[in-house]
């Protein structure tokens, strides 16, 4: 075990935390894990794969990669643990995630997503206790992902018996191995399960004591290590003209910057081009408002990660959306990103010029 991150803060993890994600995963599980039975389970099980199958078909685009570059997170764990929620949070990071997924069927779809040209390179798969069946296929299926070259990574979620207990109640739903016997003996038969995983686990988090927004800091610095940001930034231009945006969570008007568009030199150009940046940056207050700016943003990005909110979109305006906006922008991002903080940048005006000079 690499590492293990207990938990020590106050705060009870909250009740629903832990639903599955997905009922309709839980039922292809039961019918992959009957498929040696007969026919119609192996028809059923034929029929997951192709799902899976299709998954990894939807998200391609772009070129093909290496198999090095690659990488694979196994998220398990006790059941009322936090496996949901893991798997909304790396989500979020960027994982395309599958829940519930057979181990056997990693490989074929690592396969595909590497041969393809699928821009995803971060696959997340949550493995249970109703994939039991095919836990004896997980040594043979990391193997064969490290002959590839492929990074595999895998997530424990643990908590206590007493409080595992203390929520299946509070919800009034059953364990999935307490087949009408006491809640108890189906958590403890889970553990013995898990057992062996828990101890290959490169990372175990338990949940016992965490809150939701707990849990999601841990998992961020577990993932992303612990000097990583774990707010994302987008900063987008846009011109009055043409409406303000509604996604935006701060909205900034720098129409009070001198217009280039009435320097004759400049009007044909746009923000992304050196001499109106210049000519912005060097306008009187513009300086002062970035300083400014920045300050708020990075105060309120301060909470935002403490309450849990990971993206932050920020949208500058100014009358049309091609030169003050542009370039503000830009150079909000670069001080946004002195701060470690992964920022990306969009003009949403500028297709409007490129179609007028289209049509010129």
């Amino acid at each position: 075990m690499v590492s293990e991150a207990n938990a020590s803060e106050e705060n009870s993890f909250e009740d629903t935390a832990f639903e599955d994600r997905a009922t309709g995963a839980a039922d292809a599980a039961d019918v992959v894990d009957g498929a040696a039975s007969g026919d119609a389970n192996s028809s059923a099980k034929s029929q997951q794969e192709q799902e899976s199958a299709d998954s990894a078909s939807a998200v391609s685009a772009g070129e093909p990669k290496p198999a090095n570059e690659f990488e694979v997170l196994l998220i398990t764990g006790m059941s009322g643990a936090g496996r949901s929620h893991a798997a909304d949070c790396v989500e979020d990071m960027g994982w395309y995630v599958v829940d519930n997924m057979p181990p056997k069927l990693l490989v074929p779809l690592v396969d595909m997503m590497t041969a393809s040209a699928s821009k995803v390179h971060k696959l997340a798969a949550v493995i249970d206790v109703r994939s039991r069946s095919y836990f004896d296929d997980l040594s043979v299926v990391l193997g064969h992902l490290d002959d590839l070259g492929v990074k595999t990574r895998i997530l424990f979620l643990d908590a206590s018996d007493e409080v595992l207990i203390k929520r299946y109640e509070s919800v009034r739903r059953p364990h999935p191995l307490q087949h009408g016997n006491r809640l108890i003996d189906g958590i403890h038969e889970e553990r013995e399960l898990l057992s062996n995983l828990k101890e290959r686990a490169d990372t175990v988090i338990d949940t016992s004591s965490l809150s939701i927004h707990q849990l999601s800091t841990k998992l961020y610095e577990a993932l992303l290590g612990s000097g990583a940001s774990t707010v994302s930034v987008h900063i987008f231009s846009f011109g009055f003209k043409y409406g303000i945006p509604l996604d935006a969570d701060f909205v900034a008007d720098v129409r009070f910057l001198p217009n280039p568009y009435w320097v004759p030199s400049l009007r044909e150009l746009t923000g992304q081009d050196r001499p109106v940046s210049d000519y912005v940056l060097s306008s009187d207050g513009a300086g002062e408002f970035l300083d400014a700016y920045e300050k708020a943003v990075m105060t309120a990005i301060e909470g935002y990660a403490k309450e849990d909110k990971h993206y932050v979109t920020i949208a500058v305006g100014c009358t049309g959306g091609q030169h003050r906006s542009v370039a503000m922008s830009a150079a909000l991002a670069q001080r946004l990103r002195a701060h470690g903080l992964s920022v990306t940048v969009s003009a949403r005006e500028l297709h409007r010029r490129q179609r007028k000079l289209g049509e010129a």
